[in-house]
């Protein structure tokens, strides 16, 4: 039984170097594959982010709440930011680049309506 166990213990030395060098190559490995992961994540191209915009169902007076929505500003938003907001949201919905005319009116309401030029009135469409 002692030549037993003396055996035993002479093939568990013999298989420690192979299994510590199976877990180096193991983590090599692995370490490889972080790399590459981690240069396709930053070389990836960056996703804009998309804001989505007021997507309508408009009242027949257009109030101050309503213009915000369509513009995408707060309703105490600065002259400036409220021409900013007009201008892209405008930019994207212009009938010459395939907007329609009544969305257009809109824009240009609430414009109006955050600036204070009008009252709210009701579209001409």
């Amino acid at each position: 039984m002692h030549h037993y166990i003396r055996g035993t213990l002479e093939n568990v030395h013999q298989a420690t170097p192979f299994f510590a060098g199976l877990a180096v190559a193991a983590a090599a490995l692995a370490g490889r594959y972080g790399i590459h992961a981690w240069q396709a994540f930053k070389a990836r191209p960056p996703k804009p982010r998309i804001r989505k915009f007021y997507e309508g169902g408009f009242q027949p007076t257009m109030t101050r709440r309503e213009a915000a929505l369509i513009l995408g500003v707060r309703e105490n938003a600065t002259p400036d930011k409220v021409k900013e907001a007009h201008k892209k949201v405008m930019v994207a919905n212009h009938p010459d680049a395939g907007g329609s005319d009544y969305l257009a009116s809109k824009i240009n309401e609430a414009k109006d309506v955050m600036l204070g030029k009008t009252k709210g009135s009701g579209s001409a469409f």
